[in-house]
């Protein structure tokens, strides 16, 4: 599934300062680069007709509160993180969002706190998803979980796909998607109970224990999961959306048309290691494409056990393949209907049947108690008698009340015969019941109801194994809760609702996540879908809200989880090395699944760290990928300055309680500072061991271990990294070896962002510096000017626009140069530079073009640029224009009707010298607007510009009689909710006011 974006959870006081320009520019945000664009199929028939379009979603944390296996309709959010579903896109968690994507801003709150929860993975990706599904999801990083865990959805922030009311969403082109009852698209119902019916089959054809499907939504190349079998879906929100373009399985099975199979965790880490960095669990699984003729519906997906060593069998891909291709058949048929198969909502939930488990019968019996003469049903006879070949016993009968009696033991046989009498003395129709021992020796409830004083009628229930497992249950010390695959309580004793403290009966049939809120946690949501998509034990240690520690173990199965709960004592404080309940190895080491964890953080952390770009975006992929690793709960980050480390991120500190060691000099005695100064990493096992080692140091806990790790990079000290943990614990070597060399990735990763940073406030400033801070105020013309900055990297481009007064006309200006960054704006700089002096000047159109042409093949700054330039008599109205590679403008007329105009152009400047630029000549009446703008704003990823110039078209014949700088911000309004732009935005707009009207710009 594709992790999920990561998200940025500190207050904008410690995100790197950012300048907004409204009139002029736009508000300037980050994020992470793009991706690459791989062509979304268009979908054919039917099936493309409407198709919805999903609105984009922010990178945000996945609730796992949502009751499970419960299909909800209503808005929800949708991101490795982790991992871009989608900065990745990441989001896209993840992600997608799930690998690092644009962090997004948190909570707003205190400086530098970072608490806000993060999208595990983040990657495969917080996006998305980073990637995205129970494999896969939104296309986030964060590692580009199959979801990172991220996505490329246009999305990461604003109003979420998921967010938007099921079925919502426009159609392309402005068709309305057709809806049926309840709000949701028609037909969804049956294309769900469609979708469900094939995963379910697969799972069970090819011996899974998970799986799903995921189906092309109105976003084009997106893919979002519609139905998750044996998977709580708010657990795996990550890998709940899908960009084709990602490299994950889903995306590599929808662009080749080929199933992908992978045998184990090892086979998965050698060909999609983005996918075993947002899951790193040992599991197999198959992604089998849907695909009928030319049209590509989704992916059919299940997770299986790991099967090291072999290769997945070829009957396996045929069973894949044979269900795949019923499931293609099935969706055409529905696209014929013209039924939408599309998938713009959040996934179905679906449980998977029961395997391995008694029967459940129940028989009758009627009992006259003057003839003592029973009669019962076959299934009364099968329950006591046994179901064998031949029917029951030869002799053995069932007609008299003394023939049942000689059935049961002679204990249970009293007791009925107790039970009989009260009955027929009561007379009335009260039931009473008593356990009675059947033929395999387990418990049935026999239940008798008097019918008058002289007939009983009554029922005998062999309830399978059910009592005499909860019997056994409630007599152990530790407490036990049994869930299904998708989260819901079936059983918990009377010690688990003990501690928990809620009783058992609110437990049973209630979400994990409703009755247990605490383990919403990052880290404990991480040990249940260990547990999930592995064979093997998880044990971790959990805090309640009542401020009690509950050791916890999860034991996976088919059919659902067991988990064990016991009370933990108050912590020594000398540890040793922590153990599993049951004296089994270290928690977090001992199993198959928390050692491929140890083995594939490490990795997930370090592709996220390649990815991530600024300071924040760092600090996030190290607060989502190196906690959770190694079960820590506080991260801070120290960067050094000059002489002096000040503190750039922290989380699960108290509140203010690292504020006074911010801006400590290096001659300070703290471990935070003595880690740098010596190069050497400091553990301490405990906080006594803390406090014994730095006398007086403040604490923010009396329990606890730390790790303070030095951040140096190519020998050159960046700063101080200090992991906290909320428990006593060795360090083996292994692990302060692995800590270390994490340390130098984390140094060098904040090293390259460090430049980075600087970097982008060098070229903010210069754009700022560059960019017309007012328009002029003249006379017969009015005009509005807006610049918006991409999201993907916080660099700025080389978008302008200028409005000149050359004193015989009005000179309206907008540009694009190539690229982004210092280079880009200054380039802007020069060409805007020369603009004006050529106009001001008094050189026609056609000269100032080819005068800057020939400026910008003199400079050779390796950039072109495109241009348009207008030339206004604001008394005539006049217009000749000139374009240089530029999108054509438009002209709203004073009725309404708008148009793209036809303007004569010539290529892009700064590539031939002798390029002629062609004048355009056309009158501009009053009350009409003219419209200039560069790419950005009309150009999508995957889709037509074309498309895109339309929908502004539409756009500027909506605003109607709207001032001009409320109709510059109504369209720039989708572009600004976006915040996954890949381009600058530069808009500029003018109109003629009615004569005798005040001069007005904006």
């Amino acid at each position: 599934m594709p992790d999920g974006p990561h998200s940025d959870p500190r207050p904008a006081d410690r995100r790197a300062a950012t300048g907004e320009r409204v009139g002029e520019a736009g508000t300037r945000d980050g994020g992470g680069p793009p991706a690459p664009s791989y062509p979304a199929p268009r979908a054919t028939g039917a099936a493309s007709a409407g198709r919805p379009s999903a609105p984009s979603a922010p990178s945000a944390a996945p609730d796992f509160r949502a009751p499970q296996g419960r299909v909800s309709h209503e808005p929800v959010t949708g991101g490795r993180g982790p991992v871009d579903p989608v900065a990745h896109d990441r989001p896209a968690a993840r992600p997608g969002n799930s690998g690092p994507a644009a962090a997004e801003d948190g909570p707003p709150g205190r400086p530098r706190d970072a608490r806000a929860p993060v999208a595990p993975g983040a990657g495969p990706g917080a996006g998305a998803g980073a990637g995205a599904g129970a494999v896969s999801g939104g296309d986030g990083h964060g590692a580009g979980v199959p979801g990172g865990p991220g996505s490329d959805e246009p999305s990461a922030g604003g109003t979420p796909a998921d967010r938007t009311p099921a079925g919502g969403g426009t159609a392309v082109g402005g068709g309305a998607t057709p809806r049926g009852a309840g709000g949701k698209p028609a037909g969804s119902d049956e294309l769900g109970a469609v979708l469900a019916q094939a995963a379910v089959s697969a799972v069970e054809a090819v011996g899974g224990f998970a799986g799903g499907a995921y189906l092309r939504s109105g976003t084009p190349g997106l893919l979002r999961l519609a139905v998750l079998s044996g998977l709580p879906g708010p657990l795996f929100r990550p890998w709940w959306r899908m960009h084709v373009n990602r490299p994950f399985p889903i995306a590599e099975a929808y662009r080749s048309g080929r199933t992908v199979a992978l045998a184990d965790a090892e086979d998965a880490m050698r060909r999609f290691p983005q996918l075993m960095a947002g899951l790193p669990f040992p599991f197999g699984s198959l992604y089998t494409p849907v695909t009928h003729g030319s049209d590509r519906f989704g992916v059919l997906v299940v997770l299986r056990p790991a099967a090291a060593g072999r290769r997945v069998g070829a009957a396996d891909l045929d069973r894949m393949a044979h269900i795949a291709q019923r499931l293609a058949g099935r969706l055409a048929h529905l696209a014929a209907r013209e039924v939408p198969v599309t998938w713009d909502r959040e996934p179905d939930c679906v449980q998977l049947p029961a395997t391995g488990t008694p029967p459940v019968r129940v028989g009758h019996l009627e009992w006259d108690l003057d003839s003592g003469a029973v009669t019962g049903d076959e299934e009364l006879r099968t329950i006591l008698l046994g179901a064998g070949p031949g029917g029951p016993p030869e002799g053995v009968f069932l007609r008299t009340a003394e023939e049942l009696m000689a059935l049961l033991a002679p204990e249970d046989a009293h007791g009925l015969r107790v039970l009989a009498g009260q009955a027929a003395e009561s007379g009335q129709p009260v039931p009473r019941r008593i356990w009675v021992r059947g033929p395999d020796g387990r418990p049935c409830l026999l239940e008798l109801t008097a019918h008058g004083r002289r007939r009983l009628s009554g029922s005998l229930v062999d309830p399978g194994n059910g009592p005499v497992a909860a019997a056994a249950a409630d007599r152990l010390p530790r407490g036990m809760v049994s869930a299904d695959r998708l989260g819901r309580v079936t059983f918990a004793s009377r010690t688990a609702g003990a501690l928990l403290g809620r009783p058992r009966e609110e437990l049973v049939g209630s979400s994990l996540y409703e009755a247990l809120p605490w383990l919403g946690h990052p880290a404990h949501e991480e040990h249940f879908r260990a547990a999930l998509l592995s064979d093997d034990p998880v044990h971790f240690l959990a805090h309640v809200p009542t401020g009690s520690r509950l050791s916890v173990s999860l034991h996976p199965g088919h059919d659902g989880l067991t988990i064990v709960l016991a009370a933990e004592e108050p912590p020594v404080l000398t540890p040793g090395p922590v153990t599993a309940p049951g004296g089994g190895p270290a928690a977090g080491l001992g199993s198959l699944a928390d050692q491929a964890s140890v083995l594939y953080r490490p990795v997930a952390l370090a592709i996220a760290l390649t990815e991530a770009v600024t300071i924040r975006q760092v600090s996030a992929v190290v607060t989502e990928e190196l906690l959770p690793a190694f079960g820590g709960r506080q991260l801070a980050i120290y960067l050094l300055d000059e002489r002096n480390l000040r503190l750039a991120w922290e989380t699960g500190f108290p509140q203010g309680f690292l504020d006074r060691f911010d801006g400590v000099p290096l001659d300070a005695r703290l471990p935070g500072v003595e880690t740098l100064t010596s190069g050497r990493p400091i553990f301490f096992e405990s906080m006594q061991h803390l406090a014994d080692a730095y006398p007086g140091i403040p604490l923010d806990a009396h329990v606890g271990a730390r790790a303070f790790l030095p951040l140096i990079a190519s020998g050159r000290p960046i700063g101080s990294c200090i992991l906290g943990f909320d428990q006593p614990r060795g360090f083996s070597p292994e692990e302060r070896t692995v800590l270390t060399a994490l340390a130098g990735l984390i140094a060098q990763a904040l090293q390259r962002a460090q430049r980075y940073d600087s970097e982008a406030a060098l070229a903010r400033g210069l754009q700022d510096a560059l960019l017309p801070h007012r328009l002029p105020r003249l006379r017969g013309v009015e005009t509005v000017g807006r610049y918006l900055p991409g999201t993907q990297g916080m660099e700025v481009g080389g978008d302008w626009y200028d409005v000149i007064d050359t004193g015989r006309a009005i000179a309206l200006v907008i540009g694009d140069v190539q690229g982004h960054g210092v280079s880009a704006a200054a380039t802007m700089g020069q060409l805007r530079s020369a603009v004006r002096a050529f106009a001001l000047s008094g050189h026609d159109p056609e000269e100032v073009m080819s005068g800057t042409n020939s400026l910008l093949i003199d400079l050779d700054p390796g950039q072109f640029a495109s241009c348009c330039y207008v030339d206004l008599d604001p008394a005539t109205g006049v217009v000749r224009a000139v374009r240089a590679g530029h999108p054509q403008p438009l002209l709203r007329h004073p009725d309404g009707r708008t148009e793209v105009l036809d303007l004569a152009g010539g290529v892009v400047l700064g590539i031939d010298p002798d390029a002629p630029f062609p004048v355009s000549e056309f009158r501009l009446p009053p009350r009409a607007v003219l419209a200039l703008f560069t790419d950005g704003l009309v150009e999508r990823p995957g889709t037509d510009i074309d498309l895109g110039i339309e929908r502004l078209r539409g756009a500027l014949a909506a605003v109607g009689r709207a001032s001009l700088a409320d109709a510059a911000d109504r369209l720039i309004h989708e572009a600004t909710a976006a915040t996954d732009r890949p381009d600058d935005i530069a808009l500029l707009l003018a109109a003629r006011p009615e004569p005798g009207a005040a001069p007005r710009a904006r």
